[in-house]
């Protein structure tokens, strides 16, 4: 593994080179075990602790399918559905190993004892498959994590409503918090070469997730002049929308939850802010099981006194059951709920009066197909989008990293090292950074 690290700290990037580099038959990765499901039995999700669930393992390399590239793995990060798999919630994601383990001779592999977590990454390409013709060894590389069989005719319109979809790193083994990683070839997309390895690790997922969800036809399909409520504005999957709507000249109402998270938002350019701790929102009562129109109005009239008395046109949704109830609510007549995640809690409360009166539409949007994946990664590359990281881990700290997340102690996006032995690595363009240099550390150490 050193002498794949020193070659592509060297910067040649030749095909010959690193088809001259010795495979190990062993990596370093991020796993959770089978034997550790029962862990947290009886706890809440709070109290659950990913880093005693994380752990780094010494893990063996499989062989590799046809349509497959193996990429050496400099950089990663962290997303909510690593927490999940860490604290064992809403499911075990071994479930998931083993169905794709019937499914195939090469999807067996997946099925181990062990599941090698994460789902992005930056790096090089070390070796293609046999039916690989688009990628070669050497290639700078990011991942976005849709893996799918595209068997099925249903996957031939829209790949994220393939039967056989899958989220890498998440319902697959052999995931990007590790030295190697396994991914379809139709996961890779350039490394844009202003960033560092970190820096070009963090938007993977986060960035295409927020595209389809706000720009794609299959999302929200903003355009120029809509006004969009943007919950958790400065976090790692908001803080890509934000970005987003300032760039199709939409008009962002950008919710946070502190003085530092809504001048995290004035950094991007947002000016319309509500600190929903500040305002003291209370969706919920106290035992969590009845809900307050009354302060949906509230939110709602803070909303119109921001914009000049106007309702949202599209309401960005992924904390889930906390606000779905008031994202209902506040949307124009005629507006677009569209939601993910549901980090607070997938079982969503609304009142539908307020839904089917007013003509309201509620939009389901889980990733993002190739097309959506790879069209995000060019608004990285051209600087229209930058990386929202504010805090880098080594991989031996992984379980920090994601404790961080559970527990919303960050902004943006936490970033891990993997084979890079620091942070700043990568950069093959200093011009082309230099031009963007504020915005990219925009986040940095908040």
């Amino acid at each position: 593994m050193d002498a794949i690290r020193d070659a592509i700290l060297t910067g040649d990037r030749s095909e010959e080179t690193y088809a001259g580099l010795a495979v190990p038959t062993t990596y370093r990765g991020a796993t959770v075990r089978k034997s550790e499901v029962e862990m947290f039995a009886g706890l809440d999700s709070r109290d659950k602790d990913p880093r005693r669930s994380l752990h780094i393992d010494e893990v063996e390399i499989p062989e590799l399918a046809p349509d497959e590239a193996l990429v050496a793995v400099m950089a990663s990060a962290i997303n909510y559905n690593t927490v999940w798999t860490s604290i064992f919630e809403p499911v075990s994601t071994f479930g998931f190993l083993e169905r794709y383990g019937r499914l195939n001779e090469w999807s067996k592999r997946h099925d181990r004892d062990h599941h090698v977590v994460g789902s992005d990454l930056a790096g090089v390409v070390l070796r293609t498959g046999s039916h690989v013709s688009r990628w070669r060894t050497g290639q700078e590389v990011v991942a976005h994590c849709l893996s799918v069989e595209l068997e099925d005719p249903e996957g031939h319109d829209d790949t994220m409503m393939d039967p056989q979809q899958r989220i890498w790193g998440f319902e697959t083994n052999f995931g990007g918090l590790a030295e190697l990683a396994i991914v379809k070839a139709n996961q890779l997309m350039p490394k844009p070469d202003h960033l560092t390895w970190e820096e070009a690790a963090a938007p993977g997922l986060v960035n295409s997730t927020a595209y389809r969800q706000l720009i794609s036809k299959n999302g929200a399909a903003l355009k120029l002049g809509d006004r969009v409520l943007i919950w958790g504005a400065s976090g790692g999957l908001g803080s890509y929308a934000t970005q987003m709507a300032l760039a199709a000249g939409a008009e962002p109402i950008c919710v946070v939850s502190s003085p530092d998270k809504a001048e995290i938002c004035r950094r991007m350019g947002a000016e319309l802010i509500i600190d929903r701790r500040a305002e003291g929102y209370r969706f919920w009562d106290e035992a969590g099981t009845t809900q307050d129109p009354k302060e949906w109005q509230r939110l709602g009239k803070k909303i119109r006194e921001l914009t000049g008395g106007h309702d949202v046109d599209v309401v960005f949704e992924h904390p889930g059951r906390e606000t779905f109830g008031a994202s209902v609510y506040v949307a124009r007549k005629g507006g677009k709920i569209v939601t993910c995640a549901s980090t607070s809690g997938y079982m969503h409360e609304y009142d539908n009066r307020y839904l089917w009166m007013n003509l309201k539409s509620i939009i389901s949007s889980h990733f993002a197909n190739y097309r959506e994946s790879w069209e995000a990664n060019e608004l990285i590359n051209r600087g229209l989008i930058h990386p929202t990281l504010s805090k880098t881990y080594p991989l031996e700290e992984v379980g920090q990293a994601a404790l961080d997340v559970h527990h919303n102690l960050h902004q943006g996006k936490v970033g891990v090292l993997t084979l890079a032995p620091e942070a700043g690595l990568g950069v093959s363009n200093p011009e082309k950074r230099a031009r963007f240099e504020s915005q990219i550390n925009a986040f940095r150490d908040v």
